[in-house]
């Protein structure tokens, strides 16, 4: 399995690429002089594999790294390494999305569906069990708990995130699992809406063409002004994670247009209230 550096990971990884441009030294030469190949090095640049602690020692010590930020880059080294409650459910997260997740300070969500977050479990087993027909029913019980577990661990954090969803009207109406599992999540998605950190708006009908409706996508934003913030699209062909400023800085400017095109949050959860109503 290819390893998915977290938040710490990636600050690391960014860090030693800077100190080897800080060197003068090409990858091919650094990767010589480590006595490596040059795809090892190029994989512990991008991710792609784990920084051991004598891995990063030994690039330390070629790039002159001096104390006191050789301590300070071995004990990010050490936190990136550090297991999370997700390592738990390894089968199920495969990516990074959630180690980033877990660490994030706020979470924008374009959503098409009720996210994640807020699935209730007979939500979260019938959309499991339809968006992956081949699944078997143990595997889709398995899923269930490991997104039952996320949301425990992201919501019982002392400081949890601030969380902004835009959803598409059409999830409120889409019937998912039948009446009484639709009803069940609708009530939890309108007493989800009252928390002190949730934010929700919904894009309703008569509002047209947005600049969501290309696809969801999630805009994470970290608490350290040194972890810029990424942008997360998931889909059938894999998980695409944006860096780049210039390409998040889209994603950002379509969820300016969206915020402002949904209703407010007054008025959406009345909207959620007035349906849960209307099916009881």
């Amino acid at each position: 399995m290819e390893y998915s550096p977290t938040v710490r990971g990636r600050r690391l990884i960014r860090e030693i690429e800077r100190l080897r441009h800080a060197s003068g030294l090409s990858m091919e030469a650094a990767a010589q002089r480590l006595g490596w190949s040059t795809s090892k090095l190029y994989r512990l640049e991008n991710g792609r594999s784990r920084i051991t602690t004598d891995d990063l020692a030994d690039m330390l010590d070629l790039y002159g790294v001096r104390s006191p930020q050789r301590e300070a880059l071995i004990q990010l080294g050490r936190d990136a390494r550090r297991r999370g409650w997700w390592t738990a459910f390894s089968d199920v997260f495969t990516g990074s999305f959630v180690a980033m997740e877990a660490e994030a300070a706020s979470v924008r969500i374009n959503a098409h569906l009720v996210p994640g977050l807020f699935q209730t479990p007979g939500y979260a087993h019938e959309m499991i069990r339809r968006t992956r027909p081949a699944i078997s029913a143990e595997d889709a019980e398995r899923r269930v708990a490991a997104r039952t577990a996320r949301q425990d661990a992201l919501f019982s954090r002392n400081d949890p995130p601030e969380i902004h969803v835009i959803l598409d009207e059409a999830v409120l109406h889409r019937q998912v699992g039948g009446p009484a599992v639709t009803r069940q999540q609708l009530t939890a998605l309108a007493e989800t809406a009252t928390w002190p950190n949730v934010t929700l708006q919904v894009i309703p009908f008569t509002g047209g063409a947005n600049a969501g409706m290309d696809g969801h996508f999630v805009i994470l934003a970290f608490p350290d002004p040194e972890d810029p913030p990424v942008a997360y699209v998931e889909g059938l062909m894999g998980d695409v994670y944006v860096e780049a400023g210039e390409e998040v800085d889209r994603f950002t400017l379509a969820w300016t247009h969206l915020v402002t095109q949904a209703l407010d949050p007054a008025e959406s959860a009345a909207m959620i209230r007035t349906l849960v109503k209307e099916q009881q």
